[in-house]
């Protein structure tokens, strides 16, 4: 996981190093500035290594051509094999972007699974691509005749500049050829096909998830997991520390925050007990929030509201897993998957319009909660890994049909999940890696399990000076404040931050 910087065709080495210097904190092990001979090419770059950390440097240069990337290519040992191990001249994952280029195959980018931004140069072409959800960053400015890449909105804060755009999920661009959208999400079923054995779909479903947790948990360094006690978490981590004990290696780590006697604390505390994973926690206090706030919201690029309230405890868990760890598994993607939110209760009776709200939200992701994972993660130099969002677990999910994932509840469900369960499908499949009570735990969101809201008044009412209750406007009002004292050009960070936008699909 890394910080990147590009710049083409205009700026200099100096211009390069003030902004890869704002990006710093994604990757403490090493900063380096290089240009391109016979090109109008500046890379800079700030390495976590977690793959090929002896010799993965970058910029990579390969003969005329160079590369700078973020993230992580899962298939690389099968790219390596198939394109010619004599070609490699390091271990790192991300070199395999620049041998697929320079072999010139028909949709070269399709064949990369991972999570990834890059950007590619030669003497006479430039070429960046983000991964197909936008799990990793990527923003360019267009200055002159010229463009400026990098991986967080912080590094342009300062330039002058009058516009930011995001690259897309799933998109490349060819100095040369211009757009294109390599990535199309698949359109999620709604129905299930007569005959449909359900059984064999949840247990198929298994396997799915499975490989996935094995794919992305690769990597040269030990992988912990964040464990809020919520179902998506518990699963990831308890496959995960399956995975290690049959491997024979030391028990996954696992990490959860939340306020004294939180529910998170508990559930989390119950799963890791179950797992066997060894377990760690960290309890945290109003007094934390006011000290971390500013560092939050600078960090999140955004002052929306309920994502700062989600970024609060995000932080305290990447703290807490940076001290043993430097990369994590996340349970993101499973509620956009598999109808996890309270609001897809509307959709019961609807699968079509279900399916397609689905399908909705996950193109949505990389503007809201994979921001906030992967700013709150990198601000302490953590890989965050999601392997829901895994290409071939996307594709099963969404030829899944809606109706499975959210149910009318079984009678003996009532009690403990209400009139309809969500993620019914995902329940099903992995619930005999949990005790019954803690598969079917009602969701609740990440900032109210882990007694964010509550903490928060205390907070904000410190950091205010105003004693009686902060409603929603004065809490937004504050972050927008804090956020402005941040920057240089805040208009410029606020005009491209990610938000909450309410365009669902009718039910």
């Amino acid at each position: 996981m890394c910080g990147l910087v590009c710049l083409w065709n205009v700026g200099n080495e100096e211009m390069a190093a003030r902004m890869i210097v704002k990006l710093e904190h994604r990757g403490p092990d090493a900063t380096q500035i290089t240009s391109l001979k016979g090109a109008p090419v500046i890379m800079a770059h700030s390495r976590l290594s977690i793959i090929g950390p002896q010799d993965g440097a970058q910029p990579i240069i390969q003969g005329t051509d160079m590369l700078i990337a973020n993230g992580e290519i899962y298939n690389h040992a099968d790219l390596r094999a198939i394109l010619g191990k004599d070609i490699f001249q390091t271990a790192s994952d991300s070199e395999t972007i620049l041998h697929l280029f320079r072999s010139r195959a028909a949709r070269w980018v399709d064949r990369l699974d991972g999570m990834f931004a890059f950007v590619l140069a030669t003497p006479d072409r430039i070429v960046a691509a983000r991964d197909p959800l936008g799990i990793k960053p990527l923003y360019v400015a267009r200055i002159g005749e010229g463009l400026a890449f990098a991986s967080e909105l912080k590094a342009f804060d300062g330039l002058g500049l009058q516009t930011i755009e995001t690259v897309p999920p799933g998109t490349l661009y060819d100095s040369r050829d211009g757009w294109r959208q390599w990535y199309r999400m698949p359109q999620g079923a709604a129905r299930a096909e007569p005959g449909l054995d359900v059984e064999a779909t949840a247990r198929e479903l298994r396997l799915v998830i499975e490989a996935a947790v094995a794919k992305w948990m690769v990597a040269d360094v030990e992988v912990g997991s964040f464990l809020s006690g919520g179902l998506d978490s518990s699963i990831i981590a308890a496959i995960a520390q399956r995975q290690l004990k049959q491997a024979g290696r030391a028990p996954l780590k696992t990490f959860s925050v939340g306020t004294a006697g939180s529910p998170d604390l508990i559930a989390a505390k119950a799963v890791a007990a179950h797992i066997g994973s060894d377990h760690d926690e960290y309890v945290f206090t109003s007094d934390d929030l006011v000290e971390n706030l500013p560092h939050v919201i600078y960090h999140l690029e955004s002052a929306d509201i309920d994502l700062v309230r989600s970024a609060i405890p995000t932080l305290f868990a990447a703290r807490l897993a940076r001290r043993q760890v430097k990369a994590v598994l996340t349970g993101e993607g499973a509620d956009e998957l598999f109808a996890g939110y309270t609001y897809h209760h509307a959709y019961v009776d609807d699968p079509r319009a279900l399916a397609d709200e689905l399908t909705r939200s996950l193109g949505t992701m990389h503007n809201i909660n994979l921001q906030r994972v992967d700013r709150i993660s990198m601000a302490e130099s953590l890989e965050a890994r999601t392997p829901f969002l895994d290409r071939d677990l996307i594709a099963f999910a969404q030829s899944t049909p809606a109706e499975l994932k959210l149910r009318r509840t079984d009678p003996d469900r009532i009690e403990s999940t209400g009139p309809t369960t969500e993620k019914w499908l995902l329940r099903k499949a992995c619930a005999d890696l949990l005790p019954e009570s803690l598969v079917w735990r009602k969701k609740a969101q990440f900032d109210e399990g882990s007694g964010t809201v509550a903490a928060l008044q205390d907070a904000l009412q410190t950091l205010t000076g105003n004693t009686g209750v902060i409603d929603r406007v004065q809490e937004g009002a504050f972050y927008e404040k804090t956020l402005r004292d941040r920057f240089v050009d805040p208009d410029l960070i606020l005009a491209n931050a990610g938000r909450w936008v309410a365009d669902r699909v009718a039910a």
